[in-house]
Formats: C-alpha cells, sequence, structure tokens
C-alpha cells in the first residue's frame, strides 16, 4: 500500500471492523462460520462456475445475485421489478415442521397460527400500488382452501391484471382444490419440496404436479438446496423433469436465527462472509449456509449438460435483499448529483478518491467539466459521479466505489453509505 492509499486503507478498515463485529457477536451465541480461508476458496470455486455457466448462455441478473436458464416465472422478475410483487399469508399454521423454516422470525407468529393473517387488511394497503405480482404463501395455504380461495378472489378483484401464484406442499392438493384455484384465476403453483421427505412423501408431490398441471397454467417447484444433496437432487431434477414442470427455484439454503441445533448436529457451518454487501437487511431468511451456493451452481451445469428442459433459477440470499434494496434505493436515484443508482444490483454509488489522490483528481474533474463533489475532510476523501472516473484514473489516481442506501426515520431521509470497493 504506498502513502497516498493509507487514508483508503484507514477508511476499508472500518466496514471491516463492522463485519467482524457481526460475526462475532453471532459466533458468541454459539453460531458457527466456515473460517475466512474456507470462504475465500468457496467464493474462488463459485465465480470459475459462474464463468462456466455463462459460457453455456445462463443469464445474469441483478449483479450476479439471480442467475437463469430457461423458463422464468413472472413473479421472479417482479420480485425486483419495476411494479414489484408481493406475498401474503392467511394463516401461519403448517402440518409439516422444517427445522429451516423462517416464518418463527416473524412477529406476531404465534398469534398468526391461532388466529389466522389479516390478509385483507395487507391487500387493501396493497390496493394503492401498481403490483404485477400477488403471492400467496403460509404456512400451508391448503390447510383452509376456502380462505385461500376468499383471498385468490380478492386479490383478482383488486389487481385484475396481477400474476396471481401460490405456494404448498404439495400433500393437500386435491382435484376438487385444483379445479377452484383455477377458477378463481391462480396462475402458478409452487411446490415447496423438502431435501428429507421419505420417498413417498416426494412421490406424493410429483403426483400432485401431475394433477396441478391439468388446472394450473404454470407448475414450479421450489426447494431450498442443502449440501450434500447431490446425487438425492439429480434424481428430483430428473423426476421434475418428466413430469414438465416449467420450472425449478434453487434457493440458497439458510439458517433462520433460530434451531441452530439443527444445523449443527448435520454439519453446516455459515457463509463467511455472511453477504456481498453488509448491511442490516429486513429479510427475515437468515444467514446462508456454506456450500449451498456452490452445489446449486453445480446442479445448474449438470441439468445443462443433462439436457433437461425445465427452466432452472438460482435465487441467492443476495437475490432476496435486492427487492429491499430496489425499493429503499430507486426513489432517491436522483437525489445528489454525485450519486447513481445501479440498475444491476440496485444500489446507489459514488466514486471515491482519498488521500493525496483528492487535489489531481479535482483538479482534473474541474478541468473536464466537473462541477459536483462532496468532500469529507475527516475521512479525507472526495466523492464524485462515477460517469467522471476514467477521468480521475488518466490523472493517476485509485478510484473505489463507494455504495449507499437511502434510509428514513421520523427526522427525514438520509443516504448511509454501506460498502467501499
Amino acid at each position: 500500500m504506498t502513502a497516498k492509499n493509507i487514508e483508503f486503507q484507514a477508511a476499508q478498515e472500518e466496514y471491516s471492523a463492522v463485519e467482524r463485529r457481526y460475526l462475532e457477536a453471532l459466533q458468541a451465541k454459539g453460531l458457527m462460520f466456515e473460517n475466512a480461508e474456507a470462504g475465500r476458496a468457496n467464493q474462488r470455486e463459485c465465480s470459475e462456475l459462474r464463468e462456466q455457466l455463462a459460457k453455456r448462455g445462463v443469464r445474469v441478473r441483478n449483479g450476479g445475485a439471480s442467475l437463469v436458464w430457461g423458463y422464468l416465472s413472472p413473479a421472479c422478475v417482479e420480485c425486483t421489478g419495476a411494479k414489484g410483487s408481493e406475498t401474503f399469508s392467511t394463516t401461519f399454521k403448517c402440518h409439516r415442521d422444517c427445522y429451516f423454516c423462517f416464518n418463527h422470525n416473524v412477529a406476531d407468529y404465534d398469534k398468526f397460527v391461532r388466529e389466522g393473517c389479516p390478509w385483507e387488511d395487507g391487500l387493501a394497503v396493497a390496493s394503492k400500488r401498481d403490483l404485477a405480482c400477488i403471492g400467496l404463501t403460509g404456512g400451508e395455504p391448503l390447510l383452509n382452501l376456502d380462505d385461500s380461495v376468499r383471498f385468490l378472489q380478492r386479490a383478482r378483484e383488486l389487481f385484475p391484471k396481477a400474476h396471481l401464484r401460490m405456494y404448498t406442499s404439495g400433500d393437500l392438493l386435491t382435484e376438487d382444490a385444483a379445479r377452484r384455484l383455477r377458477d378463481v384465476g391462480l396462475d402458478e403453483i409452487r411446490f415447496s419440496v423438502k431435501d428429507d421427505d421419505t420417498p413417498e412423501m416426494q412421490q406424493r408431490v410429483l403426483d400432485a404436479m401431475r394433477l396441478a398441471k391439468r388446472y394450473i397454467p404454470s407448475v414450479m417447484a421450489e426447494m431450498p438446496i442443502i449440501p450434500g444433496a447431490d446425487e438425492h437432487m439429480h434424481n428430483l431434477l430428473r423426476s421434475f423433469d418428466e413430469v414438465g414442470i416449467d420450472g425449478i427455484n434453487l434457493l440458497e439454503f439458510c439458517f433462520p436465527f433460530c434451531n441452530w441445533h439443527e444445523f449443527e448436529k448435520r454439519g453446516f457451518k455459515l457463509k463467511n462472509p455472511p453477504f456481498d454487501v453488509m448491511y442490516d437487511y429486513g429479510y427475515s431468511g437468515g444467514l446462508a449456509v456454506a456450500g449451498s451456493e456452490k452445489l446449486i451452481l453445480q446442479l445448474m451445469l449438470w441439468a445443462i449438460d443433462e439436457g433437461l428442459s425445465l427452466g432452472l433459477h438460482y435465487c441467492s440470499l443476495d437475490n432476496k435483499h435486492r427487492s429491499e434494496i430496489r425499493q429503499k434505493n430507486e426513489r432517491a436515484a436522483d437525489t445528489h448529483p454525485c450519486i447513481v443508482f445501479d440498475n444491476e444490483d440496485f444500489f446507489l454509488k459514488a466514486a471515491k478518491v482519498f488521500g493525496q489522490d483528492i487535489v489531481p483528481t479535482k483538479d482534473a474533474l474541474v478541468a473536464a467539466g466537473c462541477s459536483n463533489f462532496i468532500e469529507d475532510a475527516d475521512e479525507r476523501s472526495l466523492a464524485f459521479n462515477p460517469k467522471w472516473s476514467r477521468v480521475a484514473q488518466d490523472a493517476g489516481a485509485e478510484v473505489h466505489t463507494c455504495y449507499f442506501v437511502y434510509e428514513n426515520n421520523e427526522e427525514g431521509s438520509y443516504l448511509v453509505d454501506v460498502a467501499l470497493a
């Protein structure tokens, strides 16, 4: 590190310290992360797998957080799209007891199990937006088919053009239920398949998929991919393809901040670093488990080479965060002339130089016509619109990217810098 970059090193250390404190606080509670060296090795392997997938023609979305081969549900497009997608529950009751379920993180979980969810109020609030997609999840929506039908009817009334989808384990799907769901305009049904289901339970889901195909326009599978399930997933993907479903969402497997003993006894460790960009995300899904992403990328390569026809969508934990970041940041795209909205990963960004790079950079930028800057005397940094980065680099500066999130509270709105690259 040269003398002119000491200030950058100090700034970067501040961000690194935030990440260290975050990890240490969770480790103090007994959670286990993969060590930093293993984390770097996994990142390298995943980068190589991503390159192979890109060469095969896989589509890269949302700054690499979403990878697509073939069919992609409209709901997945709009999850981070301009109009957006919102998901509701009629109940948190469920006849399953998945150790990785994150509903327990939701406020009033016990109440929603006992009394059901206030979906009418939620839809009324949502109706003020022109949402493109509406989802129904649970719990298990088919535990009370009448409530699910009422929800879908009301959703169709409020959002006549919206894509309606429903999540289910499939255990309770009957011909009558499939017919009623079709008649109220359900566009898509997603079966939440579990890796540790017995062969009999998985066969029941496959039969439910076949039944759904006769009534519902789009049939999908969605499941977290658990490290070590390679061969089992090969068999499942073949079975899904034989049934003829449209596609599968391959979810990065996550620890939902509860039941750590279940993860520990299975030998799982958490991904390190936990996020590409450290931030206090609102998504309740938790922390990614180490090894899940690598297996998903390997499965996508395998399925492509096998010639399977179903669509493949890798939905990473980072991708789950993208919708939140877009909703916060897109409204602030024109807040400051030094900051731009990145349409790839949805962060607000500015270019930054530090220390001895400040004076020659500012001189070069002013000469080129740039007149807007953010100067931080304490940090000894100069921020400017990224479109001027080439001018700064030609002046000999080391240019970095600062990431921001647009926050608001009772006192107003403000920008928070969350990362430096």
